[in-house]
């Protein structure tokens, strides 16, 4: 029997609406949500988002929008409820709802009850009572911060008790020129007991700037969430345009959507292992890394007029064609780059003292991959093969082109090292390849926007990116994005468990994870 027969007979109030090669919707109460995931979790079905979104389909209030993925299938579930009274969390059954359920209070002032932590996600004690950005009746403008918080407003960290056990906190300004984020140590001598970690410090107002603007300048404020996922997030957002609109992109449009999308993994994973290597003091090792990553970004410059590869994906192909010599001279690149990044990672593998710090640091055990929604290098790490790519192939070329991903089980800092080193090859690989069945034709179509909403699946540098729109008169409504590091920033709570806090930095960078891309 089918999951969706299975569902039926023990919720008879389900109702299926619409249906594509890629998802499928499904209706149900309020009341009814908590029960219905609790059976998902049973048919191995995962939460891999859960939003909000005011006056959709013609109803006035809030509806809840949960996002369920099956390892062995390639559509996703959509599941929409109405909020009409009451809803309780689902926390309990997906641990990941805590994050997006915290955000939906922060956006639109609705409370989940039994929801397991009431402290606030986005909006910090600063913010103005009252304040929920994303409902319909803000207006977005300046706002006026708080003069005082109160110590009863403050946030609560855990507190970890016992004879000789101390705090370090950490940031949120640190001594690099990075974003902020806050790390909050519970330390027995050196070994760390437990971290928490806080971010958010900067809320930009991603999805709420978005609102009623065109579809073309929300492809600005995409590119903008992380720059080195720049082309990650702009494909999402074009693919899901598209898909709402029937926009077929020329085969050649695709296949330079593809190739810039791997020359993007490719200096994001090489800054990754760079940064891995200085991090335990060995910067002549590195040094072939940073200059390895800095001959890419020329080359993306070549490609795309941009080293960050900014304005190169738009709605209905690619804002520019590259010529047949320029696709040359990336090849016979590629074919030097190949020989000089092999020699320099087996230079690595070879360092003692480089190996002695990676081995056995910073473990992020399998279990986590599932229960966290883990993806990326880190989940390969780990003993899964998370790859957007592979599991919702976004492109055929993926499916045609791409070698089988490499796996480890060990989940420290040498595995993340070695599966993003594996990454890297296979980009190569994915690329040589293209440049030898590029077709002809045109870059980029002419195309008619339609009202309507949709989703997109993208496997960034860091792993699985998530779009949501809405367009509305041919605006944009709602606009929904989730990163790979909203869920894989909690991985280093766990990672750093009984290593030592000089350890730290190296544990962290190994993840490599993004608080732009974090913090909407």
């Amino acid at each position: 029997m089918s999951y969706k027969n299975q569902l039926k007979q023990l919720f008879p109030s389900i109702i299926y609406n619409e249906e594509n090669d890629s998802e499928e919707y499904a209706t149900v109460t309020s009341k009814e949500i908590l029960e219905i995931s609790k059976v998902l979790k049973e048919l191995q079905f995962h939460l891999i988002l859960e939003f909000g979104i005011e006056n959709f389909k013609n109803y006035k209030g809030i509806t809840l929008v949960y996002v369920f993925e099956k390892t062995d299938s390639k559509k996703l579930l959509i599941v929409q409820s109405k909020v009409d009274n009451d809803v309780e969390s689902i926390a309990p059954i997906f641990p990941t709802a805590v994050l997006y359920e915290k955000e939906i209070q922060d956006g639109f002032g609705f409370e989940f009850k039994q929801l397991c932590d009431s402290r606030k996600l986005f909006l910090h004690e600063h913010y103005p009572e009252g304040f929920h950005p994303l409902k319909k009746s803000f207006i977005n403008s300046h706002i006026k911060l708080k003069d005082k918080v109160l110590p009863s407003e403050e946030y609560v960290f855990k507190k970890i008790k016992g004879e000789g056990v101390y705090e370090i906190p950490v940031g949120p300004i640190h001594a690099g020129i990075i974003a902020p984020g806050h790390f909050r140590f519970n330390v027995l001598g050196e070994t760390i007991l437990n971290l928490e970690i806080r971010h958010f410090w900067k809320h930009r107002g991603v999805e709420k700037c978005a609102e009623n603007k065109s579809v073309e300048e929300g492809i600005l404020f995409i590119e903008s969430i992380c720059g080195d996922e720049t082309v990650a997030n702009a494909l999402a957002y074009c693919m899901a345009i598209e898909k709402v609109s029937n926009i077929k992109i020329p085969k050649r449009a695709e296949h330079l959507r593809v190739l810039f999308a791997e020359m993007e993994r490719i200096y994001s994973l090489l800054g990754d292992i760079a940064g891995m290597i200085i991090d335990v003091a060995y910067p002549s090792g590195a040094s072939q890394f940073f200059n390895l990553r800095e001959e890419i970004l020329r080359f993306n410059e070549k490609l795309t007029d941009s080293r960050f590869c900014k304005g190169a994906i738009i709605i209905g192909g690619v804002s520019k064609d590259v010529h047949l010599k320029t696709l040359k001279e990336l090849e016979d690149y590629m074919n030097y780059f190949s020989s000089q990044f092999t020699s320099s990672f087996l230079r690595i593998l070879e360092n003692a003292s480089v190996m002695d710090r990676f081995e056995t640091t910073g473990v992020i055990i399998e279990k986590l991959v599932e229960l966290l929604n883990l993806t990326g290098p880190l989940a390969r790490a780990s003993g899964k093969n998370k790859d957007e790519r592979i599991s919702h192939p976004y492109s055929k070329i993926y499916t045609q082109l791409m070698d089988p991903n490499k796996i480890l089980n060990q989940g420290d800092v040498l595995a993340r090292f070695r599966i993003k080193a594996s990454t890297i090859t296979n980009s190569v690989k994915i690329i040589m390849k293209i440049i030898k069945c590029m077709p002809n034709g045109t870059s980029n179509i002419n195309y008619a926007l339609k009202d309507g909403c949709s989703f997109s699946i993208v496997e960034s540098s860091r792993g699985q990116n998530i779009l949501f729109i809405n367009i509305k008169n041919k605006k944009i409504d709602r606009l929904k994005i989730r990163t790979a590091s909203f869920c894989n920033w909690y991985a280093i709570e766990h990672a750093v468990m009984g290593n030592i806090v000089p350890d730290f930095p190296l544990i962290n960078k190994s993840l490599n994870l993004s608080y732009e891309g974090n913090d909407l």
